[in-house]
């Protein structure tokens, strides 16, 4: 008689999986949750996700586009009218002459950095990535089989990439950077002059500079920039999420060289086919003067939320080492208190219920006693977050000051 086989163990994972760490923002907002449940009232400073929902013509545009039945597939690139609405927009918001030739729409930003991931990395390619910097950027560019390689970026430089600093991590294999501006979780800029730098000596490298703007339309103070004039070898990655307030429709693009763009394509094809149909007709309606006009009241919005919470938190006694220029972020130091930010988040959210995020999410260097904080919340909540940080921090002190020695 024969015997059954035996059973074999179940093939592990890819090896990648491991080194992927868990996204600390969504840990810290599931115990947000269970708060929620037990009855306690929780200020959500965690999530980088607008509080304002899509402005009206958009819904309106979405919802005629279900109605009329403008749900099929579009082409992997997207509706043509849509890369035609972006390039004129380029045009009229920073004089950028882009050819909707060179427009990808797609899944979110996430999907336009996949696949440009996908497009220029090769097994064990380097990209620099921003230490701190968004933590996706390194584990898209692991995800397929390239080396994320950390370029420590600090206070001095506005947590920016500097070209010393590219110059310095620039090797063999390196093929290119991957940077934001405004960045997160910092909410800075970088300087257009060291930006024009950085992107002429990667051009003479022959790589590739990548720039996620996804956060362009939310910048404080000044107007807002692009790098699409910029020499050399330049992908642009951008998204409705932010600025227009769109993150669940799930829409993005990317601008690209135009030698690149069939590559794209093609694996556009393949991986995702096309970006939402309905999600795209409704987007046509964000570059409308009327949904301009409200997006921009917002942006003030964020402005005054920005300009509320930054001397809040100081005054409680955190540090701010480089103020906040674009985005909806506040990046801050509370070595004052704890040297272990990740204790300092988890006990803020225990104590006070105010949710932030763990500085360790965004990257290893210097990153243990910072968290971020984001104004994406009304100005009534933010001013009781304050106020309970303020009591947080005080009572902290008071603690430490109990038990230095007489």
């Amino acid at each position: 008689m024969k015997r059954p086989a035996t059973p074999q163990a179940a093939r592990a994972v890819a090896r990648r999986v491991a080194e992927i760490g868990p996204f600390e923002v969504m840990e810290i907002l599931s115990r947000a949750h269970a708060l929620e449940a037990a009855g306690r009232r929780v200020v959500h400073m965690e999530i980088g996700e607008p509080d304002f929902t899509a402005p009206a013509p958009v819904v309106e545009a979405g919802v005629r586009a279900l109605r009329e039945g403008m749900t099929a597939y579009t082409g992997a690139l997207g509706l043509p009218a849509l890369r035609e609405t972006i390039a004129a927009h380029y045009h009229a918001r920073f004089g950028a002459a882009v050819s909707p030739g060179r427009i990808a729409v797609t899944a979110g930003a996430s999907g336009a950095l996949l696949l440009t991931m996908a497009l220029y990395v090769d097994r064990d390619d380097e990209v620099l990535v921003p230490d701190p910097g968004y933590p996706g950027y390194r584990h898209i560019v692991r995800a397929f089989e390239g080396r994320p390689r950390a370029l420590n970026v600090d206070a001095g430089a506005g947590f920016q990439p500097t070209l010393d600093a590219v110059a310095r991590a620039w090797g063999p294999r390196t093929v290119g950077l991957l940077l934001g501006s405004p960045a997160n979780p910092c909410g800075t800029l970088i300087a257009p002059d060291e930006l024009r730098r950085i992107a002429e000596f990667i051009a003479v490298r022959g790589g590739v500079l990548i720039v996620d703007e996804i956060y362009q339309g939310l910048v404080y103070g000044q107007a807002p920039a692009t790098a699409a004039q910029l020499p050399g070898h330049v992908v642009l990655v951008n998204s409705f999420s932010k600025y227009f307030c769109m993150t669940g429709w799930r829409l993005g693009w990317a601008v690209l060289p135009e030698r690149d763009v069939r590559g794209f394509e093609k694996l556009a094809q393949h991986l995702f086919i096309c970006p939402s149909s309905a999600a795209q007709h409704a987007a046509l309606a964000a570059f409308t003067p009327e949904s301009l006009a409200i997006l921009e009241a917002r942006r003030a919005e964020f402005e005054r939320r920005r300009d509320f919470l930054v001397p809040a938190i100081e005054a409680a006694g955190l540090r701010i080492p480089s103020w906040p220029q674009g985005a909806f972020y506040v990046y801050a130091d509370c070595s004052a208190f704890s040297r272990d930010g990740r204790k300092f988040v988890l006990d803020l959210l225990d104590q006070e219920a105010v949710a932030a995020t763990p500085g360790a999410d965004f990257g290893d260097h210097a990153t243990q006693h910072f968290l971020r904080f984001a104004y994406t919340r009304a100005l009534a909540e933010l001013e009781e977050g304050a106020r309970r940080l303020s009591r947080f921090c005080a009572a902290a002190d008071r603690k430490a000051s109990s038990a230095r020695p007489a």
